[in-house]
């Protein structure tokens, strides 16, 4: 059955209001990427700087001197002395690789829908890298950050053993600051034994991609990138104090790091979802209104017809 007029004005109007909604929340997510870009490019010239330092004490070779005092370590029997020297541990536990029993995964997903494929794309390589790498969910942990990735993997009776959902659109350090220590103080407890952050890798407006990077231990430290080898150092009060302070900065500031470049491809995402939508109601109400404009010339051309029909019958 055709549709009559009215439904096809009624359909006209809703999809102007779909797209006048879509279209306000295309310019809402492009000022907040606009926000999260300043915002990241700010907090890139710390995450630079507190690298140039911790690489710089690599070549000093101050973190090889802590890395040899951890492994010389004899097991304490009085517990003092397992308190004495309770930060070499964690200084240890941040840099040196250790026998790979467990996994962690700090996935970051939106909490929303209404971001295209963001969200997908991140879970099925989620899906697809552990059933490669892992046997059981023994093997591995995951800290989701997101509602749409805890439900999924909450779904699936993934191994989920951490969730934190409702970060703000632009998130700040103190905001995240717990989610980051939590993550830390897992590696460092022993509860997994590297920690990978998997996220989507904000490239353009229009382009992002999966990204797995291996936050901890801190192994990747490349003393090739400092340009005068000779550096000397005098450290106040030790150098596992100054380590113990700088390294779990580092830690934090790069998975901060991957939670900014996470949430503007989010907004990328979303922006580039609404401008679609927008642009797809635009060509429905032109197709609707050539199907309306039709509708009401046959409706006029058969009115006419009646009335020529009938005055005739009169002669």
């Amino acid at each position: 059955m055709a549709e009559s007029l009215m439904d096809i004005k009624r359909r006209i109007a809703s999809t102007k209001k779909t797209g006048q909604i879509t279209s306000a929340m295309q310019m809402v997510s492009g000022a907040k990427l606009s926000q999260i870009e300043k915002n990241s490019v700010a907090y890139q010239v710390y995450t630079d700087k507190i690298r140039e330092i911790v690489t710089h004490l690599a070549a000093s070779q101050l973190i090889d001197i802590a890395r040899q005092k951890s492994s010389l370590q004899a097991e304490p029997a009085d517990s003092t002395i397992k308190k004495a020297i309770k930060h070499e541990v964690t200084l240890s536990n941040l840099l040196v690789e250790r026998p790979i029993k467990k996994t962690g995964y700090l996935v970051i997903t939106s909490d929303r829908g209404l971001v295209g494929a963001y969200n997908s794309s991140i879970l099925k390589a989620m899906v697809q890298m552990i059933s490669e790498t892992h046997q059981s969910p023994n093997e591995y942990a995951i800290l989701a950050v997101g509602g749409t990735g805890a439900d999924f993997f909450k779904a699936r009776g993934m191994n989920l053993t951490y969730e934190y959902r409702g970060v703000s659109d632009v998130p700040s350090f103190e905001e995240v600051k717990q989610i980051i220590k939590t993550a830390v103080a897992m590696y460092d407890n022993g509860v997994y034994d590297e920690l990978y952050v998997c996220y989507n890798h904000h490239v353009n407006s229009l382009t992002s991609g999966f990204r797995a990077e291996k936050m901890l231990p801190i192994t990747d430290l490349d003393v090739s990138e400092v340009a005068d080898q000779n550096l000397e150092y005098i450290t106040e009060p030790s150098v596992d104090d100054a380590l113990d302070a700088i390294l779990p900065q580092y830690a934090e500031s790069l998975i901060y790091g991957a939670m900014l470049d996470s949430k503007t491809a989010e907004h990328a995402a979303s922006m580039a979802a609404m401008k679609s939508a927008t642009d797809n109601a635009n060509n429905l109400i032109s197709e609707l209104s050539i199907k309306y404009n039709r509708a009401r010339q046959a409706q006029i051309t058969t009115e006419i017809t009646e009335i020529v029909g009938g005055a005739a019958a009169l002669e």
